[in-house]
């Protein structure tokens, strides 16, 4: 009989204590400082003003060509190489049509060939931009 006495009243003061503690727990635990998040670094070339549309520092370069312009200009561009790109086809067109169907072709219209597809590839790349 003693000793279930004295289990409860190890067991009344256990459960006192945890129902005294925990509260005192709980509230050091939310009163601890909360880590801040790191602040990401600002970019050495992002202007620090951000209503500038812009350049850096919201100053347009005075190398920098108006969009207009550039974008005439890569026109122009693209229909000179599409013209030469056209000659070319026709002059190995030209010379594969006088070269005999039952012979190989020879080394200069396979040249010519990559040459061709190397333009193509340019005038591809260009119209991207």
């Amino acid at each position: 009989m003693k000793k279930s006495v004295s289990k409860r009243f190890m067991s009344a003061v256990f459960l006192l204590t945890i129902s005294i503690s925990t509260p005192l727990v709980i509230e050091a635990w939310q009163a601890r400082p909360m880590p801040t998040p790191p602040k990401p670094l600002p970019s050495p070339n992002a202007p620090r003003d951000q209503n500038v549309p812009q350049g850096l520092e919201g100053v347009p370069g005075s190398t920098e060509k108006p969009k207009n312009a550039i974008d005439q200009q890569n026109q122009q561009e693209i229909r000179l190489q599409i013209q030469r790109l056209y000659a070319m086809a026709t002059e190995m067109k030209d010379e594969a049509d006088r070269t005999d169907a039952n012979s190989v072709l020879s080394v200069t219209v396979l040249k010519r060939a990559q040459d061709i597809e190397k333009l193509a590839k340019q005038i591809r790349d260009r119209a991207k931009r």
